[in-house]
């Protein structure tokens, strides 16, 4: 027997898969989230449970896959052009955030721990999934 749902995405935030689930019922496709409300609890326990799951009906898995590779998960400049990579000139470039030293480190964990505020000492570099570099833009 074949399944009812196909699981086609994961997020971390269920902010970001709520965008993705208007688009795809816009579409007429019928979107179900799971851990959703989990999360919109405690957000830091997103990669310990897997994140927000988006599972639509077997039959509509198709046209859900492809309507999300429409939708650009890349970075962007200010003016809307893609982020280029140094290395290999790849447009697949993804925001990541990182910390650097120990004042970065004490800020992540007195912001989000004690403060239940997100930190603001975090750095950011660009990934590109073509290539692999990792980089920081000026």
């Amino acid at each position: 027997m074949e399944p009812t749902f196909e699981k086609i995405a994961v997020f971390q935030y269920s902010a970001e898969a709520m965008i993705v689930k208007g688009r795809l019922e816009a579409d007429g496709i019928d979107v179900f989230l799971a851990d959703n409300n989990t999360i919109d609890t405690d957000t830091l326990v997103s990669n310990a449970i897997g994140g927000v799951k988006l599972f639509v009906r077997t039959a509509d898995a198709t046209k859900a896959k492809e309507i999300l590779a429409e939708i650009s998960r890349y970075a962007v400049d200010n003016n809307g052009n893609n982020i280029i990579c140094p290395v290999c000139n790849g447009t697949k470039v993804e925001v990541m955030s990182t910390v650097r030293d120990g004042k970065g480190l004490l800020g992540f964990f007195l912001g989000t721990l004690m403060l239940g505020t997100l930190p603001f000492l975090m750095k950011y570099k660009y990934h590109c999934n073509d290539c692999g570099n990792e980089f920081e833009m000026k």
